[in-house]
């Protein structure tokens, strides 16, 4: 029986035996009271991480990233992104519903802004223009084909924020597989940004988890929000737990990841029914279709040959490499590719 090959996302694995053992043993108490002990030690080993004073477990990465617009802003204040931003275009609107705040889109490159985008788009100090208060990076970019920001360029935007009274969020969903990539570290990153928010259920593996990193005022405020979003948990150290575990286990391992990525981009380029590919930095693939083919038609053809797909938009498809996709499970797929 043919096997199911799913590369719809790194947020489709499942936990494995040590994971769930870790989960199963984890010391709990009551999160919201502040004395669940297996969250107090992830929490803490992340700002420990990065270099930072506290952190926040959220359910969510889109929780973490709204947490921490909605702290850094005031209603009428003005972010600023990249216009393929996850905040922007995936979070269901709510920097408009949670924060009351505009957003100011800048075209990057596959989803990468510069320090000098950035100044050319602060606002004057004129009550005519909402005020330009944050600038929101993700690192790494999703609809950008997993690509990297260079560790100079997140420091000169740093530079520009602080020189222009602006914060600076990272949306580091991928984190770590930047990280892996461009060889830098938590602390490096950790420096950059006011806040820092990290998911631990894509590449790492956990089955749902996020964090949010700051300074003690920043996550002060942030666990009042979280409050109010309804992300307050009680018994959540069994999914700390999880975490845990892949914060000290599933950093290193990304690599195969990106190797097997790699290895499918090179196998696409030469397909027939590739017309323009985008270049492959960490774990995802992005690629158009040739102009007689339709997205629908090709997730339907690869779903028939057990390969689960997402569309991106018109005639673009995204593969997405993770922790449950297997060498084995990485031939069977060049095979059905090259059969197409």
């Amino acid at each position: 029986m043919r096997q199911i090959i799913d590369l719809r996302s790194d947020t489709v694995t499942q936990p494995g035996p040590e994971m769930l053992e870790a989960m199963l043993s984890a010391k709990v108490g009551d999160d919201v009271f502040g004395d669940d002990p297996t969250v107090i030690e992830l929490e803490e080993k992340a700002a420990l991480m990065f270099g930072k004073e506290k952190a926040l477990f959220c359910p969510s990465g889109t929780m973490t990233n709204q947490i921490a617009i909605k702290v850094h802003t005031k209603p009428g204040d003005e972010i600023i992104c990249d216009e393929s931003s996850h905040v922007y275009r995936y979070e269901g609107g709510g920097i408009g519903m949670n924060s009351g705040a505009s957003v100011r889109l800048i075209q990057g490159v596959r989803g990468r802004i510069t320090a000098e985008q950035v100044l050319q788009n602060i606002n004057p100090d004129d009550p005519h223009y909402p005020v330009s208060r944050l600038v929101v990076a993700e690192n790494t970019s999703n609809r950008g084909g997993g690509s990297c920001y260079d560790l100079g360029d997140l420091q000169k935007i740093s530079q520009a924020c602080k020189e222009n009274n602006l914060r600076f969020h990272l949306d580091g969903a991928r984190l770590f597989n930047a990280i892996i990539k461009t060889e830098n570290d938590t602390q490096q990153i950790g420096a950059i940004f006011d806040s820092v928010s990290i998911c631990l259920s894509k590449g790492l593996g956990a089955p749902v988890g996020s964090l949010l990193i700051g300074n003690s005022d920043f996550i002060k405020h942030a666990r009042r929000v979280r409050k109010v979003f309804g992300g307050g948990m009680r018994q959540s150290g069994y999914m700390a737990a999880a975490g845990l575990y892949a914060l000290n286990h599933n950093i290193k391992r990304l690599e195969d990841d990106h190797r097997r990525a790699h290895q499918i981009y090179h196998v696409l380029k030469k397909c027939n029914f590739v017309k323009e590919i985008l270049d492959v930095e960490t774990n995802i693939i992005v690629f158009k279709l040739s102009d007689n083919i339709s997205d629908k038609s090709f997730l339907t053809t690869l779903e028939s040959k057990g390969i689960r797909a997402i569309g991106f938009g018109p005639q673009t498809i995204r593969l997405v490499t993770h922790l449950d996709f297997t060498d084995d499970m990485l031939e069977q797929l060049l095979g059905e590719l090259r059969s197409i």
